[in-house]
Formats: C-alpha cells, structure tokens, sequence
C-alpha cells in the first residue's frame, strides 16, 4: 500500500523519529476517509532487550487499537484474480494417445478367460481348475468306447502324459489334473466301467505319487467305487506293483479285487474291444521290444 505523505509529515528517509501511530478513528461516519497507517520503529535484534522483537512488550497484542473494518479497502469480484491454466497441446495428445493404447476388454476375451477356469462339484464342494496350466496333460484320461451290453465305458488312463515331478509348480499341476481326472470321469461315466491304466513308456519322475493316488481313490464318489467293475494295468512295473502294495490298507478288499495285470496289448485286447482305445505311439513301441524279448 502507498500511503501519501502531506507537507510537514516526515518522509521515510528521515533521521528523527516518527510520530506515534493513531490509537483512536473518527467512526462518526461524516468525513470517511483513507486510514494512514505509518510504520513503527522495529528493532530486528534477536534479543530480549528492550525494543526488540522478542521482548516482553512487544510480545503482548495491543488491546487498544480499534479499527473499522469497513473503512478497509478490500477487493471485490471484479478484481479477483483469474487463473487461466495454459495446457500444453502437445501433452494433451499425448495422454490421448496413451488412452487410446489401452486395449479395450473385448467380449471373446471375455469367453477365452472364462474357458480357462473350470467350476466343478466334487464331494458336494465347488471347486475350481486352472484349465491352462493343465492344457498339456488333458490327454492323460480319455474315453476308450464301450464294452457290454449297455453304456459300460472303458476309460483309458495313460501316465505317460503326466507331468513331470521336476516342475516348480508340480504340486499345483497334479492339484488341477486331480480335479479334471475326477471331475471328467464323472461326465463320462453313466452306468457301469472299467479303468485301463496304462504304465508303459512312463519314466519313475512321472510317476503319480502314493498320496495323490490315495487322494484320487478318497475323492471319488461312492457310485464310482460301487460301479467300477475292473481296474486292468497293462505294462506293470516293480515300482507300481510296489504302490498297490502300499496302499492296500487303505483301499477296501473289494478294490484290491478288481485289479488286473496284463503284461501286452495282445492280452488286452481279449479282455476289451480295443476300436475305440487310444494308445500312445510310446507305448506301442514299448509293447514292440516286450514281446522282441518274450
């Protein structure tokens, strides 16, 4: 604020010593006028000595002074300020352009992640399977047609497209296979069954653990228990007959009585009709050198 000094005023530049502020306004109202304001001497020393800033008289809020705000010039709208924000054009399609790289979340997308999870009730629990991470060993359980009279299904069981155990992730793998092993032989089965488990061309690292086959026999419904009517391995090795052996106590005598051993395919093929059975190419030449040293 420039406050206008009247002849016989001091000027800021003068040696001698101000005069004392106003402590009092003429508030009757009928000569309004500019409050002149004129600046006390301030000692800036950062003492406590008598006139400095910091001294005890100076700490204290004047009481007297009396002042009528409505005198003050203060600002209306028309001189507030306006703020008027400069955007860079530049910056703007830029942000454009990265908003616009952002791939839009499509419908099919949508179907394509929801076909890799699968929600299945097993044991009346809903339970969930990662179809993706178990993509490469769907083929370890497939539909082998029928025997019999009626809907009795041969389902084929080939271990040799089981993971390998040297997986970081193989107990989340056998996890997820589990599910659709249990979940699969549900849909595929209506009346009666028999499993054909095929050992052959399976090395020892892919080989399902005893507890994973314990689980598997824990988990499956009781219908399955009660209309499994034969459970034939074929290429038998010491280390799966050692299994059985294993879990015997904990699988019921009626199960143990279902297990059949063939050591070929030609044995196989007299006990089911093999039109519809898939067999791996790793396993017929398994079953070619076999019967070389019979």
């Amino acid at each position: 604020m420039d406050i206008p000094f009247e002849e016989g005023e001091l000027s800021p530049n003068s040696a001698d010593m101000r005069p004392e502020p106003p402590n009092s306004l003429d508030l009757d109202g009928s000569h309004p006028r500019r409050i002149k304001l004129t600046a006390p001497n301030i000692n800036l020393s950062l003492d406590q000595s008598e006139g400095s800033v910091l001294s005890d008289d100076n700490l204290d809020s004047p009481d007297e002074i009396d002042i009528n705000v409505d005198d003050l010039d203060t600002p209306d709208e028309a001189d507030s300020f306006e703020y008027t924000v400069h955007e860079d054009p530049t910056s703007l399609q830029d942000s454009g352009q990265e908003a616009e790289s952002i791939p839009e979340y499509t419908a099919e997308e949508e179907r394509e992640d929801n076909r890799l999870w699968r929600t299945v009730v097993i044991g009346e629990q809903e339970q969930r399977i990662d179809m993706k991470v178990i993509e490469p060993y769907k083929r370890v359980i497939s539909h082998g047609g029928y025997y019999g009279d009626g809907l009795n299904a041969i389902i084929v069981f080939a271990a040799c497209f089981l993971p390998d155990s040297s997986r970081a992730d193989y107990h989340y793998v056998m996890e997820n296979l589990f599910l659709y092993v249990i979940s699969t032989l549900e849909l595929m089965v209506a009346e009666d069954y028999m499993i054909v488990y095929l050992n052959g061309a399976t090395p020892r690292r892919k080989m399902p653990g005893l507890g994973w086959m314990k689980k598997c026999y824990q988990m499956i419904d009781r219908r399955l228990r009660k209309n499994l009517k034969s459970f034939i391995i074929v290429h038998p090795s010491w280390f799966i007959r050692t299994i059985l052996a294993v879990t015997r106590p904990f699988i019921s005598s009626k199960f143990s009585s279902k297990i059949q051993y063939v050591s070929t395919l030609s044995e196989l093929s007299e006990l089911i009709p093999m039109e519809c059975v898939h067999i791996p190419e790793s396993i017929i030449n398994i079953d070619m050198k076999l019967k070389e040293k019979l």
